[in-house]
């Protein structure tokens, strides 16, 4: 068997065929190595480099602000998942009772739970159907009234990887008094993203994605007008001033992002998505972004010049993102799920069908045997 060419940052076994980047994400050689090194320095010294750290820890800060083209590091602060930051922004929330929130129908359960869980409140959450429309971001605004409080989206659908308009619903959300939450673990690392454009009063998004990281640390943005808005729910020594004086007796809420971190921060998590968001960085948000868009199509074209799979992602080349769904035409989606895992193809099964989520480092001869698995499976 010849051995084909791996991008560097990848290596990964021989026979397999990852596309699986919206579940979660192998990690580059560089961030194994971060760890490693971590492990290394706990193991051999334990805490005597924490002050190293705690500027890693700023530096994260910075590239995380980087990526979402924010104003300021004060900005973002580091929680342990996405559902943690869309809780902190539901329960933070004064809602008043009859008050809506508008999400997209067929949310991933992160965004669509928490707020269902208002509802002994009063708060009404309207699930918008955004695929059987050509207009997804209208429907969305057309389901919005007075008592709409809040508007969240997935920035790209988990399941179909429809991509949203969010500069215009942000425009809309600013001009209409109802604040913008965006859930952006779909888009943060694979797509560029500009907060200065969207106006997101809040983006969340966990980094074993397409950021590249490990699970259990996730990016929250929150805008400064309204971050002393949010009641907060828990409290601990690192949300206030001077965190490093553990004696004293007056303490108060930092006004940075970071009031919403209560207690120690995930060193070893963000020692590792640090290193993942410094190669995204590296290689450029908008060399990524073109790449996982060209391996989109050459997926999408496979299917569309197949007599036997259909697409069930949105076929709006305006819509693409790194997700592509789609199904055989006769044999059920479970069995082409187990068949493609079987021969070594790293995928999901999502909503209607299968998805398929490649990154930036993918090789041709991937896509030309992940084509020759599925021919083999039409012919059966």
């Amino acid at each position: 068997m010849i051995i084909q060419p791996r991008h560097e940052q990848f290596p990964l076994e021989r026979d397999m065929l990852y596309f699986n980047h919206a579940a979660v994400s192998p990690w580059p050689v560089c961030t194994a190595e971060a760890i490693k090194d971590f492990t290394k320095q706990n193991l051999l010294s334990g805490s005597k480099n924490y002050l190293q750290w705690l500027e890693l820890e700023k530096q994260l800060r910075e590239l995380m602000n980087w990526l979402i083209n924010g104003d300021s590091p004060d900005d973002i602060a580091l929680l342990k998942n996405t559902s943690e930051g869309l809780s902190v922004i539901a329960y933070g929330l004064d809602f008043k009772s009859e008050d809506n929130i508008v999400i997209p129908k067929d949310e991933f359960p992160s965004n669509r739970i928490v707020w269902e869980s208002l509802s002994p409140r009063g708060i009404e959450t309207r699930q918008i159907d955004i695929v059987n429309t050509s207009d997804p971001e209208q429907a969305l605004i057309d389901s919005m009234d007075a008592k709409t409080r809040l508007l969240s989206v997935s920035a790209v659908q988990y399941s179909s990887g429809l991509r949203l308009d969010l500069e215009k619903l942000g425009r809309y959300c600013r001009e209409n008094n109802v604040l913008f939450a965006v859930d952006a673990i779909q888009q943060l690392g694979a797509l560029a993203f500009d907060q200065k454009k969207i106006q997101a009063d809040f983006i969340v998004a966990d980094g074993h994605k397409w950021m590249m990281g490990p699970e259990g640390l996730a990016l929250f943005y929150c805008r400064p007008e309204i971050r002393a808005k949010l009641n907060l729910n828990q409290y601990g020594w690192h949300m206030v001033d001077n965190p490093s004086d553990f004696n004293q007796s007056q303490w108060r809420i930092v006004d940075t992002a970071q009031r919403f971190e209560c207690g120690s921060p995930n060193m070893l998590a963000c020692h590792a998505l640090h290193a993942s968001l410094n190669l995204i960085k590296k290689t450029g948000i908008e060399n990524i972004e073109s790449s996982i868009l060209s391996n989109t199509k050459k997926i999408r074209r496979y299917v569309n010049n197949s007599k036997h799979y259909s697409l069930n992602s949105h076929a709006d080349e305006t819509r693409l993102s790194g997700i592509t769904n789609f199904k055989h035409n006769s044999l059920s989606n479970a069995y082409l799920h187990e068949t493609l895992t079987s021969q070594g193809v790293q995928c999901a099964q999502r909503g209607d069908g299968v998805r398929l989520a490649p990154h930036f480092y993918h090789e041709q001869w991937e896509f030309d045997r992940l084509f020759e698995i599925l021919d083999a499976i039409q012919s059966t």
